[in-house]
């Protein structure tokens, strides 16, 4: 069994213009030890399936269903003192601006002993302790005397080592992290990808990535799940993903991308923008901005359904097979896909 299980998550929220549905019968598993990745792009609806998860969403608005179960347990139907007990200890989260997540006028000695001494009765020395050796693990420099330096003190990379220190340091069976390394440079991104890849093989520990950056999810994940207006549109191995994809929108997200092998005088955008979840288009969600589009599109929402060869690689898409492997070369090959319809 996964260590973390989820099925047919929805969550929507309650506002003044109408019901946001912004996440619409998603599902996914992921195994200890094993790294996950949820792409998309902006508002589609990958954060609210971790806050979802985490039980972290504003109950006074939010209605949701479904199952996220987490080690048998149903992470929805437990109460808010049990999800206190797991966040922090069993499940962490890195959030993607480090700055408003720490307090600003707090030490980071005393927000990563807060964080021990909340799970574990032991006393503050030792935690003080174990903050320290938390912060080294991170490659923070001369940890016992930075932990007493305050958030503005460290650079945006190091605020970065320094909450995947305070997600690390209980240990925890699954870390979510919702695009940790986005306003991070370059090299800082790939060190911190490294930080986190071997706190993973030390610990057992899985991982949820969420990221809008398809170079994040190669480094990284071992399987991936693309999401477009809060539904699940592709499933699949890392490897498939890159090599085979089968839906437009992943095709699209992948055109976007440099390649380092090919001579590629411009890059394939997808065209327009995603859709209000106010109001959400009839059929496949995808279809105002999909140049494969047919007729059906419009109408009937198609399912996610594996691949003829691959059980283990889903898609929601009613282009025939021999118009996916076609496209599918057209793209690997820099061509990008085609103008018209299928």
């Amino acid at each position: 069994m996964a260590l973390l299980e989820v099925n047919e998550l929805r969550t929507s929220f309650k506002t003044d213009d109408g019901i946001v549905r912004a996440v619409d019968g998603v599902s996914f598993s992921v195994d200890r030890n094993q790294t996950l990745g949820i792409v998309g792009e902006s508002g589609c609806g990958k954060s609210v399936t971790a806050l979802t998860i985490m039980g972290l969403n504003n109950a006074r608005n939010t209605i949701s269903s479904g199952e996220a179960m987490f080690d048998g347990e149903n992470l929805l139907a437990a109460s808010s003192g049990r999800l206190r007990e797991l966040r922090g200890m069993r499940i962490a989260m890195i959030f993607q601006d480090p700055m408003t997540s720490l307090n600003p006028v707090k030490s980071i000695g005393w927000q990563l002993v807060e964080a021990v001494l909340l799970h574990n009765d032991i006393s503050k020395k030792e935690a003080r302790e174990r903050a320290v050796t938390a912060l080294g693990e991170v490659g923070i420099p001369r940890p016992e005397k930075r932990v007493d330096d305050y958030p503005h003190q460290f650079s945006g990379g190091m605020r970065q080592r320094v909450m995947i220190a305070m997600s690390m340091i209980n240990e925890p069976d699954l870390l979510i992290a919702d695009e940790p390394t986005t306003a991070l440079d370059v090299t800082t991104q790939a060190q911190i990808l490294e930080l986190m890849r071997r706190l993973q093989e030390d610990r057992d520990t899985a991982i949820i990535m969420i990221t809008h950056d398809l170079g994040v999810v190669a480094e990284i994940a071992d399987d991936v799940v693309v999401m477009y207006a809060g539904k699940v549109i592709e499933q699949a191995p890392v490897d498939p993903i890159f090599t085979a994809p089968r839906h437009p929108y992943t095709w699209g997200l992948l055109g976007s991308l440099p390649r380092m092998d090919l001579e590629i005088e411009r890059l394939v955008q997808v065209p327009g923008q995603p859709p209000s979840l106010l109001n959400i288009p009839a059929g496949c969600r995808f279809n105002p901005r999909c140049s494969y589009a047919m007729n059906r599109c419009r109408v009937e929402l198609p399912e996610l359904r594996p691949a003829p060869q691959s059980d283990d690689h889903l898609d929601a898409c009613f282009l025939d097979e021999a118009t996916k492997a076609r496209e599918s070369v057209r793209l690997l090959s820099g061509a990008g896909a085609s103008p018209g319809a299928a």
